[in-house]
């Protein structure tokens, strides 16, 4: 039975079993099966049992590894092999990340050689967090200018005019997406904590997050429909055809716990009840009523949604929502919070889990049956689901008793 979250034994009991997944489960199996001895970064394309099936590379993966590793260093005990699997990210982003123009790559081969370019930067990004951890981990002077060099250029082009091609006609239809400002608000966060309010063109972190914050509130936030829009017009406009209606909840819950966490982190009512809010609009409109699980994509007007994939159950959006329930009830105190992480929570751990070999599955049908039984892809690897374990156990341990309802 899962511990329940609303006694002191249940949070000391709670926090164990997801220290004990984190350390004991999900770091060794990425310890064992996805350091590349050879070439050195991370291969994510990994079987059930850790087999490797392919060894082409995502670069934000080789961030994101490397960001997982130095935070378990830098925060859950000086393990010289977490400090040694962050380092072998680092050092592959150094040598075979960045092409000529400035910009990373989506994907390259096992020893380095470019694969893909994709549009958009969010290998900047996980770069720019992974640099920063691991300058703190390992009082590395280059990893910090690289965290801000690469932070920078994630806002030159995901905000200078013109800088990435638009994926539809901006004269025709201009579009805004809320993912560019929920990724940049965690960026500036990580950066902010790990070498202090560092200033990126012309902006500190905390401005920076200011300004993500307000952009998401003001574009994406929609009061008189109780909903966040993953897209919209470029002033907030409801764009009304199958783009423009899809609603991502696993996005809003991640963005909704970047917020309640910043508001945390100052004191402020005001982001805690943001953040608050937009975890309750999605998760009424995320939750599946019937099978149990987070659907990957909604409609707006509850019309029928054109991606396939739209009612399976991914991994990534489920890790979110336990820690956005978790941090919501830690926030207020509200028992409708801790019985949402409970279900999130057996949800996950009873459909996820992969008891034989570790580590989670990352697709399942909508009942809750395994789709793939892959452990990694370009998609999938050491980042959502250590970061969940990770966070909900700090949480825990730091926090003996809610802090009490908003203002």
């Amino acid at each position: 039975m899962t511990p329940d979250l609303t006694t002191p034994d249940g949070r000391t009991a709670l926090a164990a079993v997801y220290r004990e997944t984190l350390l004991g489960d999900v770091i060794p199996f990425w310890l064992r099966h996805g350091l590349d001895s050879q070439h050195g970064g991370y291969l994510t394309a990994l079987a059930r049992d850790g087999r490797v099936i392919d060894t082409d590379k995502s670069v934000w993966f080789q961030g994101r590894g490397a960001w997982t590793f130095a935070t378990l260093y830098n925060t859950a005990g000086r393990e010289p092999r977490w400090l040694d699997a962050a380092k072998t990210g680092i050092e592959f982003l150094r040598r075979h990340g960045t092409a000529s123009n400035g910009k990373m790559y989506f994907t390259v081969t096992r020893d380095g050689r470019p694969l893909r370019m994709r549009r958009y930067v969010y290998s900047e990004s996980f770069a720019s967090i992974a640099n920063a951890a691991y300058a703190r981990a390992a009082a590395d002077g280059r990893a910090a200018g690289d965290a801000v060099r690469h932070f920078e250029t994630y806002l030159q082009y995901s905000f200078a005019p013109g800088k990435i091609p638009p994926k539809v006609s901006p004269e025709t239809r201009p579009t805004v997406g809320i993912g560019s400002f929920m990724i940049g608000l965690a960026t500036a966060q990580e950066l902010r904590e790990n070498l202090g309010d560092v200033t990126a063109r012309g902006r500190t972190c905390t401005e920076w997050i200011d300004w993500f914050i307000d952009r998401i509130e003001r574009l994406f936030v929609r009061p008189e429909l109780q909903v966040v829009l993953e897209t919209a017009g470029p002033n907030g406009e409801i764009l009304d055809h199958f783009d423009g209606r899809l609603l991502n909840p696993g996005h809003t819950l991640e963005a909704a716990w970047f917020i309640m966490h910043e508001g945390k982190f100052r004191r402020d009512r005001r982001l805690i009840q943001l953040g608050l809010t937009m975890l309750d609009w999605m998760w009424d409109r995320g939750w599946d009523e019937e099978y149990g699980g987070l659907y990957y994509f909604r409609d707006l007007l509850g019309l029928p949604v054109q991606e396939y994939w739209h009612d399976m159950k991914f991994w990534w959006p489920h890790c979110e929502a336990i820690i956005a329930t978790q941090l919501a009830w830690s926030l207020t105190g509200d028992a409708r919070y801790a019985r949402w992480h409970r279900q999130v929570h057996d949800w996950s751990f009873r459909h996820f889990a992969d008891r034989e070999f570790g580590e989670w599955y990352g697709y399942l049908h909508r009942d809750g049956r395994v789709s793939v039984t892959l452990k990694g892809n370009m998609w999938k690897g050491p980042f959502h689901l250590p970061r969940m374990l990770w966070y909900c156990w700090r949480l825990l341990d730091q926090h003996s008793e809610p802090a009490g309802p908003p203002c």
